[in-house]
């Protein structure tokens, strides 16, 4: 639903249940849950500031004060134009690379407010940007979540992936000798 409507509508919701066999209290639960899940139409482009410990201390408190201004919208609203829903981010998994963005879930790493600031002009202004890891094509909101339900886009595995310091702990277990211990039960 939310790849063709933008957002997941109570008419989406009542659809959902039907094809699937479900109660609509239960798509609503699932609708409510996860946050990728958009209640009223998102913009073109989700933009997510990560605002969790390490990468707010580390500047996204600061990031998301001035975007938020920049851009005029708060936390899950869109700018006037549609092209961008911001949000607060508690947390991308990504403390390697903070302060993080992320923009329809893909990776824009090591931000700063002016950064911040200049990938959303150039998203407004339609200018192509690639995230800092991953498909080197950017994919809208509605396309981004028919990846999310399943369909594939052909981008998987196109772009870099981890490197840098998401693989330095790999590093110091291989120089040691290290080994992941073996689960109970398992064949030696």
């Amino acid at each position: 639903m939310q790849s063709e409507d933008g957002y997941i509508s109570d008419d989406g919701q009542e659809f959902c249940a039907e094809m699937l066999g479900l109660s609509k209290a239960e798509v609503v639960g699932v609708a409510t849950f996860y946050t990728m899940y958009k209640r009223k139409p998102a913009g073109e482009y989700n933009v997510g500031v990560c605002i969790n410990t390490l990468c707010a201390v580390m500047g996204g408190d600061e990031i998301w004060e001035e975007l938020s201004e920049h851009v005029g919208v708060g936390h899950d609203e869109t700018t006037a134009d549609g092209k961008i829903t911001l949000e607060r981010l508690e947390c991308n998994a990504a403390c390697d690379f903070a302060p993080v963005m992320m923009v329809n879930w893909e990776f824009f790493d090591n931000q700063t407010p002016e950064s911040a600031k200049q990938l959303v002009d150039d998203l407004r202004a339609g200018k192509e940007v690639a995230p800092t890891r991953g498909p080197r094509r950017l994919c809208t909101f509605k396309e981004a979540s028919r990846v999310l339900a399943g369909l594939p886009d052909g981008q998987a595995g196109d772009g870099p992936s981890a490197a840098g310091p998401s693989l330095e702990g790999l590093k110091v277990a291989k120089a040691n000798g290290w080994e992941a211990p073996k689960a109970e039960g398992s064949a030696e």
